[in-house]
């Protein structure tokens, strides 16, 4: 279990960073879904990993960013139905 949340906690670090590198390069908007897709796979994949490898501070900044994430998608659905109305 210990190699399979390693494996999953990396693949979350490679979202932010694809996310991010993605923002920086000006491909996506820090509002477009696949940047908060990316930033929502991220956080979801380091919760479990640190179910497994307990640290909560880093709990709770990954709760939060979930929690955020999940806002702005939320944000971004809203707004394309309000958009087509």
């Amino acid at each position: 279990m210990d190699d399979f949340a390693n494996i999953l906690g990396n693949i979350g670090v490679v979202c932010f960073l694809v996310a991010y590198y993605l923002l920086q390069k000006g491909r996506v908007a820090y509002t477009s879904a696949l940047y908060l897709l990316l930033n929502l796979a991220g956080s979801i994949l380091l919760l479990i990993s640190l179910m497994v490898h307990w640290n909560l501070p880093a709990f709770l900044l990954e709760a939060a960013w979930a929690l955020i994430s999940i806002y702005g998608i939320y944000k971004h659905i809203y707004l394309a139905k309000r958009n087509r109305t």
